[in-house]
């Protein structure tokens, strides 16, 4: 097993700002939180009790939206106003900074973008710089044609911007596909560059081929099979990616995929419509789909040398709390 240092955090540090906060549980997945949502310590049963490190603790997810999350939700805009571009390798990589203190940068999943952060970015600013990006390939950042996405691509990005933008010790934060790159990330940084990983329902790979033991992929393996073979022929594959993102379709899927249905609004299907209509989103879409899964967090976790927070949502359907990544967290930690 793993020997990584899942850490307790002391409820001054970043954990207790992630965990503690209500508007945590609107991100694209449910967060874990604490079962009763009267309970005024929310989230720092995790953070306060004492013990050495290696100890994992799993809260179910609120019923309901918490006292004023939605109030984060407003200014989504305003944040892209806000935004930098850094070029990168020949591309424009679009980001954001805001507050002041130890650096913190924020990396999205699939097809999300930093607006996906617009409930965090307010609250953990009051005490961090915080950082956020879009990968490439997705947001306002480039999406070249015919190109190629990878876990190790999205990996060295981040570390380049690392070492170019923040210059200083980072705490890394992922959700999904953002917490598998950060991890990668991690595992080839310089020593120092990296302060600490919190992964929010961290994916098993940059697609579902990556996750074969689970036996609900095994069961829709065939599907997967046929949808790849389609999505390589481009006219099938545009006809595909235009119904998908059809604001009534995507309204539908993310209804089928978030915990709290309240969070599905205007402002969710405008974030993720929008970047789907650049030049070149048809071809990550392809590539991130078809292409190889990239690195397991079976082999990476045991590289880490820094402090881990993990975090993760109970109503999660893509990568369940019980499946086969989730358990390489689980199985030497406790559950509530």
């Amino acid at each position: 097993m793993a020997k990584f240092p899942l850490t307790s955090f002391s409820s001054s540090s970043l954990a207790s700002v992630v965990l503690s906060v209500p508007c945590c549980s609107a991100l694209f997945l449910p967060l874990p939180t604490l079962s009763s949502p009267s309970t005024s310590s929310r989230g720092r049963l995790l953070l306060d009790t004492p013990r050495q490190f290696r100890h994992l603790k799993v809260f179910s997810g609120y019923d309901v939206v918490p006292p004023n999350v939605l109030e984060f939700s407003k200014g989504w805009k305003e944040i892209y106003e806000r935004c930098t571009l850094w070029r990168w390798n020949g591309y424009s990589v679009n980001f954001f900074c805001k507050g002041s203190g130890p650096p913190l940068l924020l990396v999205h999943g699939f097809g999300a973008s930093i607006a996906h952060w617009r409930r965090n970015i307010g609250v953990l600013s009051e005490s961090y710089t915080v950082y956020a990006i879009d990968l490439l390939g997705f947001g306002s950042s480039d999406k070249p044609l015919e190109f190629s996405y990878s876990i190790e691509l999205w990996s060295q990005l981040i570390l380049d911007f690392l070492k170019e933008v923040v210059k200083k010790p980072t705490v890394l934060i992922g959700n999904s596909v953002g917490s598998l790159v950060c991890v990668m990330a991690t595992t080839e940084a310089s020593e120092g560059l990296v302060r600490g990983l919190v992964l929010l329902n961290c994916a098993g790979g940059m697609n579902n081929k990556a996750i074969v033991d689970d036996w609900r992929i095994r069961l829709i393996m065939p599907f997967l099979w046929i949808l790849d073979f389609l999505l390589k022929k481009r006219s099938i594959a545009l006809a595909i990616f235009e119904y998908v993102k059809k604001r009534e379709n995507l309204k539908n899927i993310l209804l089928s995929v978030y915990g709290n249905k309240e969070f599905v609004d205007d402002d969710l299907i405008e974030i993720i419509k929008k970047p789907a209509e650049d030049p070149g989103a048809l071809d990550a879409f392809i590539s991130i789909v078809t292409g190889p899964p990239g690195p397991s967090p079976v082999s990476l976790m045991p590289k880490l040398t820094v402090p881990v927070l993990i975090l993760w949502g109970d109503q999660d359907p893509f990568t369940p709390i019980d499946g086969p990544v989730e358990n390489i967290f689980l199985s030497p930690f406790s559950v509530l």
